[in-house]
């Protein structure tokens, strides 16, 4: 199983790098995991105690289970990926079920911050965007999807992702293998990621 991690910093286009790359392939052959799904449950708290939760923050994340997961993958078991609601900032009842594949794509602000999942990655990969562009994207993302109004995002964003930013996230691009500047739109680094999976599967 070839290992992928993709990082980079919240609305950077990563996801749409994921995409873009996974649509080469057919779904019997790449599998993705995001580390959104893994964000701790918090339904022990007020929905109010949870919105101001910092889900930049590598203790948002419950990293042993990714990692005992992306293990299980390897190991050719399928697993239980966990299901998170950024409206209720809870885990749902139910899971996604996720079997192995020829390659697993990791994707996630934060899958590069630990060291463990660092370490279970055969290519690292972090997707670079300005500040500006990444601040709109994460304000229409919010808005449309995450139940908050401009002024919620806006605190948010100077509270706790911006500094998370700065921390956390950009300090990994140390890591990686491959920096895609520009996400989703970089035709040329997509398609040598591209490339270098069907290499690496055909070498297989």
């Amino acid at each position: 199983m070839l290992v992928i991690g993709i990082a980079g910093g919240t609305g950077s286009g990563k996801t749409t790098v994921v995409k873009k790359i996974a649509e080469k392939f057919s779904t019997a052959q790449v599998a993705i995991l995001t580390h959104d799904s893994y964000y701790f449950d918090n339904s022990h708290l007020s929905l109010e105690e949870r919105r101001k939760k910092n889900f930049d923050h590598p203790d948002s994340i419950e990293f042993d289970l990714m990692i005992e997961h992306v293990k299980q993958l390897q190991s050719g078991a399928a697993i239980e990926e966990p299901v998170y609601s950024f409206i209720s900032c809870t885990r749902d009842k139910k899971t996604n079920s996720i079997s192995p594949k020829q390659v697993l794509i990791i994707e996630g602000i934060l899958c590069l911050t630990n060291k463990r999942l660092r370490d279970l990655m055969d290519i690292k990969v972090y997707v670079d965007c300005d500040s500006d562009i990444r601040l709109s994207r994460v304000i229409q993302r919010d808005i449309q999807e995450r139940g908050r109004d401009v002024d919620q995002v806006l605190k948010r964003y100077k509270n706790t992702v911006r500094p998370s930013h700065l921390q956390f996230i950009e300090p990994t691009k140390r890591y990686a293998d491959i920096i895609v500047p520009q996400g989703g739109k970089n035709k040329i680094a997509i398609q040598i990621l591209t490339n270098h999976i069907v290499q690496t599967l055909n070498a297989q």
